[in-house]
């Protein structure tokens, strides 16, 4: 699955923006790892890894970002009229494997109102940056 980065931090080089606004992406998207890192980290603990191979695992998940970045500053570069399109299948798969994967784990451990309400903070918070920062 792609994640939204991997298409923006290629628009901010390509478009060429301040940068201010670089900087303001990297804030959302730091914000954006934590919960990415704590998807592959916490089911990994609960099934028994060890606190150290669930950590590694976690970073090591992202570690295909870079590589992605940078495949997705030459697919920018060579055809931007794709660049909507690709964000929206970003979008979309991300806020798939939210409701079907992420929602129905924290469901079955009786976590559904916890669950929710970090749904709508996070909502929430990514909403207020997006307007604040833009």
């Amino acid at each position: 699955i792609l994640s939204t980065e991997q298409f923006s931090l290629p628009k901010v080089f390509s478009t060429g923006v301040d940068l201010q606004q670089a900087h303001n992406l990297a804030i959302g998207i730091g914000l954006q790892n934590f919960p990415e890192g704590l998807a592959v980290s916490v089911p990994l603990k609960a099934a028994g890894f060890s606190t150290f191979d669930s950590f590694f695992w976690g970073q090591a998940s992202g570690m295909v970002e870079p590589i992605a970045g940078i495949i997705g500053v030459i697919c920018v570069t060579l055809v931007e009229q794709i660049l909507s399109i690709a964000l929206s299948f970003a979008a979309g798969a991300m806020i798939w494997v939210v409701c079907n994967d992420i929602v129905p784990e924290a469901s079955a451990y009786n976590h559904t109102r916890l669950c929710s309400i970090g749904v709508i903070v996070g909502f929430v918070v990514m909403m207020c940056l997006d307007t604040a920062l833009a």
